[in-house]
């Protein structure tokens, strides 16, 4: 066990008792040698004899001051500059008041004036100087054992880290690791050419372009960000100078999170894809946040989705009247409702928040949920997103997404929900796959329906026009990071694991956003327009899934093994591509594309069917679906959706299952 072990084992009480003890031998210490550095070692005094009155004195004035001023409350290995302030203030106060005792009253004949002033300085070394190194034995683990062995050694096997961004965070965060185990600092790295080459907190500080240099002269294993506020832009370039040297870093949480305290600067993270992508968020508009949420009753569908439980945080925090979850997922809507509940305390505002069970697929529920609640906005966000487990399970898929989406747009006409959103993929672009194919029906559903003020509706046996006065507005955008089936947390994973990392095709591409910056777009997009409008996001430019890949391994500090590199760590893998995938996505089907009030939100326009010859074939679609008829399905999908091309055989478990003949026999 060593020094530090045993010290912070001890009981608060011990701990108090322990320094005061010390302080009385450190005050006794530097009043001896006050005497000893002003009389020489010829006239050596003796503490027990005519100056015993001036020892007990000494430590009777110290000791009340030091605990009047908090130095035992102090924790002595977060010892800031705050505490050695008091040290000085509290020792000149007791040497002022020892000197006062000394000479005003007169007991001081024969005793120097220089004495006072040297237990003074003597003092502010002694008890200052010991806080100090105690400060240090305790933090840092610099010790030794209590049996005598040396503790540098465990010190030295600590990862050695280097800290990019040597700012106030960069020194918060070196503090950070000294007082822990996980970490030792070794460097800065920082383009600050007032501080660069310099020595900060004993460590050197280098450029950028000396990167390899500091890597080979302090063997740094990893490489920590500490830069939360810079733009993402600004970390992607970061993040390309490091690459190429397959050190793995890792990243301090962002400025919001430490500003609102949900994380501190010692609260490492891998890094985020985001900034690899280097797209900055545009600030939400928080006029359009509001518009169709404050003060109104808003509904989720799919509320325990990606999408759908982000989509409740943002709108939480925009003050509606009350939230309803729906969602058919009893686990995914319990944890959001707990979620949601915990963050109550914190709004400005009273939000009731309603879990309701339930699917899309049923009209009459919710018919009855939309009208109890005098639902005024709503997103549906209910879908199959999956392309080959949609692919696999055809008429599920067609009947949640469609027949899904068509149940929720009636039951919000016949229940006068005014704001109806409605949340899509760039996967119906020119689909080659269900999922795409009836994502397109559901937008079709609701372009149709926005331009019938009085449609009769499918499921209305009376056949009685249903006044409509819904806004119903679609959003279109490309994968989103980090949501359920995303190839980033696959990709993570497999590197956990050693590998392989499996790609699909080596030329696969595909756009990507971020959960929050997904949901405040939907949110802002859903309160444009008149109602019929189909909006794009802002995606950027497409990504190629292999150069992610292979950023993401090199990151984690690790080597690509391949035909060239036998001794690699990391093997990516291409598998082909799935049933259904495509190589690369769109977001537009036609060229028309219009700017809207916001820089990440655009227009388009495009074809649809009326709603009259649009409900004939949908009420074929449902009926081939709820048949379970695979092959009716397709040829009603290529005959409704410009240009669906599905690829090869289908392949509908069911359907083959089927088509192999009888499985008993």
């Amino acid at each position: 066990m060593t020094i530090r072990e045993k010290l912070l084992g001890l009981s608060k009480r011990k701990k108090r008792l322990l320094q005061v003890a010390v302080d009385i031998l450190l005050v006794w210490t530097a009043l001896w040698l006050a005497f000893f550095i002003r009389l020489g070692p010829d006239q050596l005094i003796n503490p027990l004899g005519q100056h015993l009155w001036m020892f007990l004195l000494a430590p009777a004035i110290a000791i009340p001051l030091f605990v009047r001023f908090g130095l035992y409350r102090a924790v002595l290995r977060y010892l800031g500059s705050d505490a050695l302030k008091t040290v000085f203030n509290v020792v000149t106060l007791s040497a002022l008041l020892l000197s006062l005792a000394v000479y005003w009253y007169r007991f001081g004949a024969g005793i120097p004036r220089s004495v006072v002033f040297n237990y003074w300085a003597l003092s502010l070394v002694l008890i200052g100087g010991t806080r100090i190194a105690l400060r240090q034995l305790l933090a840092e683990n610099v010790g030794f054992s209590i049996f005598g062995s040396s503790d540098l050694g465990s010190r030295k096997r600590l990862k050695r880290v280097a800290i990019y961004g040597a700012g106030t965070t960069g020194n918060q965060l070196m503090a950070a690791l000294r007082l822990g185990f996980e970490a030792r600092p070794v460097a800065f790295i920082d383009d600050d050419d007032q501080i660069a080459t310099r020595v900060i907190s004993g460590l050197k500080v280098y450029k950028p372009k000396h990167i390899e240099q500091m890597l080979r002269e302090t063997h740094a294993e990893e490489v920590l960000l500490a830069m939360p506020s810079v733009s993402r832009a600004r970390r992607q370039k970061v993040l390309q100078q490091l690459e190429q040297y397959s050190v793995h870093v890792r990243s301090i949480p962002d400025i919001q999170e430490l500003t609102a305290g949900r994380a501190g600067v010692g609260d490492l993270r891998e890094i985020d894809v985001a900034d690899l992508l280097g797209r900055n968020i545009v600030d939400p508009d928080q006029q359009l946040m509001a518009r169709c949420i404050t003060g109104k009753v808003v509904m989720v569908t799919g509320a325990g989705g990606s999408i759908g439980s982000e989509l409740c945080r943002q709108i939480l925090v925009n003050g509606p009247l009350t939230l309803v979850l729906f969602e058919q997922s009893e686990l995914a809507l319990h944890s959001l409702h707990v979620e949601l509940l915990e963050r109550l305390p914190g709004l400005t505002t009273t939000v009731e928040v309603i879990p309701i069970l339930g699917s899309v697929r049923d009209p009459l529920r919710l018919g009855e949920v939309i009208g109890q609640w005098r639902v005024e906005t709503l997103y549906h966000a209910a879908a199959y997103k999956h392309v080959p487990m949609v692919e696999h399970n055809l008429s599920e898929g067609m009947l949640n997404n469609v027949l899904g989406t068509l149940n929720t747009a009636q039951a919000a006409i016949k229940c006068g929900v005014a704001n109806f959103v409605l949340i899509s993929t760039d996967k119906a672009v020119r689909p080659t796959n269900v999922m795409g194919g009836t994502k397109r029906l559901a937008e079709m559903i609701l372009q149709a329906l926005s331009k019938q003020p009085a449609p009769l509706l499918l499921d209305d046996a009376g056949g009685l026009n249903q006044v409509n006065t819904t806004r119903f507005i679609m959003v279109r955008f490309g994968n989103v990071l980090g949501s359920s089936g995303s190839v980033i947390p696959r990709f993570q994973a497999q590197i956990n694991k050693g590998g392989p990392v499996t790609v699909t095709h080596p030329q696969v591409t595909r756009y990507f956003t971020t959960i929050p910056e997904a949901a405040q777009l939907v949110i802002q997009a859903g309160a444009m327009g008149v109602g019929g409008e189909l909006f794009l996001l802002e995606m950027g430019e497409s990504v190629s899934i292999y150069e992610l890949a292979r950023k993401m391994i090199h990151l984690s500090g690790l080597t690509i093994r391949d035909d060239k590199h036998a001794d690699g760590d990391i093997a990516i893998e291409f598998v082909g591509l799935r049933p259904g995938e495509k190589l690369y996505e769109e977001l537009l089907i036609g060229d028309q594309v219009v700017k809207t009030e916001h820089p990440m939100i655009f227009g388009a326009n495009e074809e649809f069917l009326e709603w009259e010859t649009l409900k004939i074939a949908l009420d074929q679609l449902i009926s081939a679906a709820r048949q379970d008829d695979c092959e009716q399905i397709r040829v009603l999908l290529r005959q409704l959706v410009s240009g669906y091309q599905p690829q090869g055989e289908i392949v509908d478990l069911l359907y083959q299952r089927r088509s192999q003949g009888d499985p008993l026999r």
